[in-house]
């Protein structure tokens, strides 16, 4: 999805002197080299913890004290915090090695004697999901390694055959099974290229669908489903690095972009010992369709999977008999805009006879249960909210735990209720901490991991009991961050709501400079996203992002962020899918009333100065902002944008806006590009031209566009860099001062 230069073409270039934001000495006052090139603000995580099966300890990979360079895999008990040492470093030694394998991931088998390990993990596209695996044997200390003669770092999503006797694994888009005792490997599958994508997936299903992981060993070990990408239809866009060698690299990507050639999905099943697949029959041309969830049922003949038309409006829950592909229908959610895919894997209750499922049907976005014919259907979570996400269950106890804000669109809050829908539902989360809470909860349903932020507020992990509802131990508290952050020199920080007019009301933040006089008038800079990817109105922890936007309050700034209709903020189904085939129009229009709203209301905002900023979608709505509104808009600085709608990929676009062929028109009406001849304000463009999801080409054609209508701007590419431009030395620290001395020059104080 779409997430979150001075190339100065030659005939423009930034004429002013670089500013040099020095170390002042003085923790109440930021500086770019502090939020960005300091450890001043460094927040302490706990990654890397997982649940142990039982769900009454995890476990987690610490720096061994006996082995240099070493890790060890550990336990803790979640009641006593007792600490195991479940593998030694010691034991990730090859023999005939020195130095210990480095634990990327694990995983173990079912009856916990065997344990992959990931290691030498590379990227792909965003995540390290290729790299080498290993097996350890616990008993004999065994270490072998997978894959016979595959080039080094090209496994992918190995996984136990639920017996302990085989892995299977991806290895170049074909799908492997290997025999632990003796080494045999049997290939299943011998079409992979790199557009026949086997067991993992395209570039688009996994942007929008987070699909990676793309194949599951049946319950009795005897089979393997997975899904099949065939992307031969879709045309390569073609990434250009200038800067590696004497002469351009090039990277071919097979990339849909709205209203073109999709792959051609589809789901098998193939034995274990190899022969042909069986393809399951599910209906319609397989370049119109996705398929965004599949598994095995707890029945080694039955596969069930999520099925969408490519409008995206009708998900249809399947169950298929593996051996013969034959598929039925056992529910179908319909929505006159698009629906969401809430569940990547089906959470089975009742011993198999009926799933969780989620829905906007009545209007609000809840719980449901499903019987396992899909004949009955029985909300669970009633009431005038939105259920955002399933966290857990304790079934034995009848609970089931989901995140929840009635109140407050910005917050996050865990609740539990029955499973069978009764009684009222019960906040976990203490009142005392207000803000952003989440949760990763045990298997027995018993224990979470939680961590807590709010918007001034600096992350603390703890380990809570939610039998009991207390917290057993804080994992860390990040108490010289929060000391950090209580000395910085701030203004008044709120959270409001404001009426645009016609019943619609948003919300949002504001920040104010320190020593604000409300008789004063003060430039104010929004900071944007509004498209239904993303929030930006959260009483959340934001790093760098509230740090940055702190130190333009001390610079004399005042600034603030709404929220428009069509972001996915917890206020019904409507509020959300208003921006149906309007995506550009109405959010536009939200946030520029939002403005008026905001300097009619508040006089000390100075209306002749009113600057707006945003990345990826937020970088869209700049450009809108600017191209539509130029009278609202002083200066604008649009970070990797997407000036025309039919430039980004079909999953994402199509949601939102339909097919191009269908609705050619929204599709004009809705993208910036088509109103750049409104530009009145300063604007800067910024994009990374190694962009393989939002695409430079984008901002290229953007620059045409503006050339031939004499519309003065100013850019800046980032050479080789990704859509979140942060690689290379030096680059992130760049990227702000290019922002802040921009915004300095065009939005005086």
């Amino acid at each position: 999805m779409i997430r979150y230069r001075i190339v100065l073409l030659s005939i423009l270039l930034f004429c002013v002197p670089a500013f040099v934001y020095a170390q002042t000495g003085d923790p109440a006052v930021l500086t770019i080299d502090r939020i960005f090139n300091s450890a001043d603000f460094d927040a302490q995580g706990v990654g890397g913890l997982r649940w142990m099966k039982s769900g009454d300890a995890y476990s987690k990979i610490e720096r061994s004290t006996t082995v240099q360079g070493g890790t060890d895999l550990v336990s803790y008990d979640a009641a006593t915090n007792a600490r195991t040492v479940l593998i030694a470093a010691e034991k990730l030694i090859p023999k005939g090695e020195t130095k210990p394998l480095p634990l990327n991931g694990y995983e173990w088998s079912a009856d916990n004697r065997q344990m992959l390990v990931y290691t030498n993990s590379k990227k792909v596209w965003r995540l390290n999901t290729r790299g080498d695996y290993w097996v350890l044997d616990l008993a004999s200390g065994n270490l072998k390694k997978l894959g016979g003669d595959a080039k080094p770092s090209t496994l992918m999503f190995a996984k136990f055959s639920p017996d302990g006797t085989r892995v299977g694994y991806v290895r170049e888009n074909n799908l492997y099974v290997e025999t632990i005792a003796d080494g045999k490997i049997t290939q299943l599958t011998s079409d992979g290229s790199r557009t026949m994508i086997n067991g993992t997936s395209d570039w688009v299903n996994e942007e929008e669908f987070s699909l990676r992981d793309c194949w599951r060993w049946s319950p009795d070990s005897k089979s393997i489903a997975y899904w099949q990408f065939d992307a031969s239809g879709i045309k390569d866009f073609i990434l250009v690095n200038n800067t590696l060698d004497l002469y351009p690299v090039l990277m071919q990507i097979p990339y849909p972009k709205a209203g073109t050639t999709n792959a051609a999905v589809r789901v098998g099943v193939v034995s274990a010992d190899g022969g042909a697949t069986k393809w399951l029959n599910t209906p319609g041309d397989l370049r119109q369709n996705y398929i965004a969830m599949m598994d095995w049922t707890d029945n080694s003949n039955e596969i069930i999977l999520q099925h969408l038309n490519r409008l995206q409006n009708t998900d249809q829950l399947m169950i298929a008999d593996a051996k013969t592909g034959a598929v039925k229908t056992i529910l179908t959610e319909k929505d006159e805009a698009w629906v969401d895919v809430f569940l990547p894997r089906m959470r089975w209750i009742n011993s198999g006879k009926s799933f969780l499922w989620v829905s906007e049907r009545d209007g609000w976005q809840h719980v449901y249960t499903v019987s396992r014919d899909g004949s009955n259907v029985k909300l669970i979570t009633p009431g005038n909210f939105d259920v955002i996400s399933l966290q857990g269950m304790d079934e034995a106890a009848g609970w089931l735990y989901y995140i929840a804000s009635p109140d407050n669109p910005g917050q996050r809050y865990l609740y539990r209720t029955k499973l069978d829908g009764s009684g009222t539902p019960e906040k976990i989360t203490p009142d005392n901490q207000k803000g952003w809470n989440g949760y990763n909860i045990s298997p027995n349903g018993h224990w979470a991991f939680h961590n807590y932020s709010a918007f001034s507020t600096a992350p603390r992990f703890e380990i809570v009991n939610l039998t009991n509802k207390t917290v057993a131990r804080t994992l860390e508290d990040n108490a010289a961050l929060q000391t950090a952050i209580d000395k910085i020199k701030k203004g008044p920080q709120e959270f409001f709501r404001i009426d645009i007019g016609e019943g619609v009301t948003l919300d949002g933040w504001m920040l104010k400079p320190p020593g604000f006089d409300p008789n004063k008038k003060y430039p104010i800079l929004f900071y944007v996203y509004g498209e239904p990817a993303g929030q930006t109105v959260i009483d959340l922890w934001d790093d760098t992002n509230y740090l940055w936007h702190t130190m333009l309050t001390q610079q004399g700034y005042i600034v603030a962020s709404v929220d428009n209709r069509g972001t996915p903020a917890p206020r019904g189904r409507a509020w959300r899918k208003s921006i149906y085939r309007k995506n550009g129009q109405i959010n536009s229009a939200d946030q520029a009333n939002a403005v008026k709203a905001i300097t009619a209301k508040m006089p000390f905002v100075d209306a002749s100065r009113v600057g707006v900023w945003g990345w990826s979608g937020g970088g869209v709505s700049t450009l809108n902002a600017m191209f539509r509104y130029p009278d609202v808009y002083k200066m604008g600085m649009a970070v990797a944008p997407v000036p025309d709608q039919r430039f980004y990929d079909t999953i994402y676009t199509e949601r939102y806006m339909g097919l191009p062929s269908d609705n050619a028109e929204d599709y004009k009406q809705s993208s910036p590009i088509t109103f750049a001849g409104g530009l009145k304000g300063d604007l800067l463009i910024v994009h990374g031209t190694g962009d393989d999801n939002v695409h430079y080409q984008g901002t290229e054609t953007l620059i045409n566009e503006l050339i031939k209508l004499n519309k003065p701007f100013q850019m800046m590419a980032y050479p080789n860099r990704t859509h979140s431009i942060n690689e290379g030395e030096n680059t992130t620290r760049h990227l702000y001062e290019l922002l802040t001395r921009y915004l300095n020059e065009h939005l005086p104080k």
